[in-house]
């Protein structure tokens, strides 16, 4: 069973940082995209950025590129979001996010809050 734990969540003020965690167990595949989602209060969720197991490359999402920045420890198994410049409009709720080569394809962790004040 797969298993995502996100951790790192909190209040910062805009222009702060903040950084994120999501350790994954429980699947053996090499190839795999793991990354983030965020919902924020009235909105659908959005991707936010994702990194692939084969090669490294990392896809952001426009309102976070250059400020964000996805990284993966293998020995850990872990991923982490650098969230850096935050905005007010970055406030939302991320989920990690595990995308496999085989069903069932989409798996979400319990997510983190994730709060900018202006």
């Amino acid at each position: 069973e797969v298993h995502l734990v996100e951790s790192g969540g909190g209040l910062v003020q805009a222009g702060g940082s903040l950084r994120l965690s999501c350790q994954f167990s429980g699947f053996s595949s090499d190839d795999y995209a793991i990354g983030w989602l965020r919902q924020a209060p009235g909105k659908e969720r959005e991707a936010v950025t994702c990194i692939r197991s084969i090669d490294g490359s990392t896809h952001d999402a426009k309102p976070v590129a250059g400020r964000f920045i996805i990284s993966r420890d293998n020995a850990k198994n872990t991923v982490l979001l650098q969230m850096n410049s935050l905005k007010p409009e970055d406030t939302a709720v991320y989920y990690c996010w595990l995308n496999l080569s085989g069903p069932p394809y989409n798996h979400w962790g319990q997510g983190t809050q994730v709060t900018v004040s202006s």
